[in-house]
């Protein structure tokens, strides 16, 4: 397990600063023109995406793949894959990390972030459990937030898994899931939280004011929504589940948010910390210069994405400790 925590840079690598030049004026300009409405449009981008996954994503070498199709006692469907990464073993721990991935609740899958969900698991020596929630738009909200519950609820009852001896990771979208499922009253919480450039504001409203300062080289905040809208059309945007009130809920547990400065969702990720601390929950913020969303997810793109997986994983392990410690003092 590797606990090692690089610092922060001040500024992002050369090779991070061309990637996201480049990313302006590619993925950018095609987002523009790709209507998410539409079913050619929607298997574009779900192409582009799994495409950039797997050709700047980690290696694969030595992950071993589990694909889970279950039901639990009360009847619900559990659908997902445990990860082993490379020397992982497959039995013999009673802890683990459950993923939640993210793009736009219409887009990726577990597949598309094996190779990420593989990198976490050789890091922290730990499974991964990488939830496979329905995708909008033919299943809209709460469809997504359903599913994760009811993969935390078998993870933490059918699983043997101690909710404390588990944490729970996410990125973008699935960020937003997984802080949904944490402020509802009856869930049991996690060692710890871990998001990577999480979506907060499903207005974008955050996002539109971060773009006045700095455009995103990924993707314009008005195509982010429209492919939001996907998931959420017809729905209230002051709905509880969707605009998530995290400074009067429940406190999180101790949380770790990486987010990119190149991207808009930066604005999301320093908003929800202020959230997280306000309702007295401890909270490391972390934004990368000149990273673009979810950076840690493409290590042969940017530099910086190892070291900030190093520190994901240290974070990991000190939650485990923690946890530890209080299991013994109790």
């Amino acid at each position: 397990m590797l606990t090692e925590e690089p610092a922060l840079p001040s500024r992002g690598s050369l090779r991070a600063r061309g990637a996201a030049a480049i990313s302006s004026l590619t993925l950018r300009q095609i987002s523009a023109v790709l209507p998410p409405d539409q079913a050619w449009g929607l298997w574009c981008s779900r192409q582009i995406v799994a495409r950039v996954m797997d050709t700047f994503g980690p290696s694969l070498s030595g992950t071993r793949v589990r694909r889970v199709d279950t039901r639990t006692a009360r009847g619900n469907r559990v659908v997902g894959e445990w990860v082993y990464g490379a020397k992982v073993p497959r039995r013999g721990t009673d802890a683990a990390v459950y993923y939640v991935h993210g793009s736009g609740y219409a887009l990726c899958s577990p597949r598309t972030h094996r190779r990420l969900a593989s990198w976490v698991s050789t890091l922290t020596g730990l499974p991964v459990f990488s939830i496979d929630y329905r995708l909008a738009p033919r299943h809209r909200f709460p469809t997504a937030a359903d599913d994760v519950r009811t993969g935390w609820e078998w993870l933490t009852t059918e699983q043997g898994l101690r909710a404390g001896r588990v944490v729970i990771a996410g990125d973008s979208a699935g960020g937003h899931l997984a802080v949904d499922l944490l402020l509802q009253p009856a869930t049991a919480h996690p060692a710890a939280l871990v998001l990577l450039s999480p979506l907060l504001d499903l207005t974008f409203e955050l996002a539109r004011a971060r773009e006045t300062v700095r455009r995103d080289p990924a993707i314009r905040s008005r195509d982010a929504r429209r492919l939001i809208e996907l998931y959420c059309a017809g729905i209230d945007s002051t709905h509880a589940r969707l605009r998530l009130d995290v400074a009067s809920g429940r406190v999180l547990p101790p949380t770790l948010i990486q987010a990119g400065g190149a991207e808009m969702l930066a604005a999301d990720a320093i908003a929800l910390t202020d959230g997280i601390r306000a309702a007295g929950g401890t909270c490391d913020l972390e934004v990368w210069p000149d990273q673009v969303h979810v950076f840690q997810a493409l290590p042969r793109l940017t530099a910086e994405a190892a070291p900030a997986m190093r520190r994901i994983a240290a974070f990991i392990a000190r939650s485990l400790r923690a946890d530890d410690i209080d299991q013994i003092a109790g």
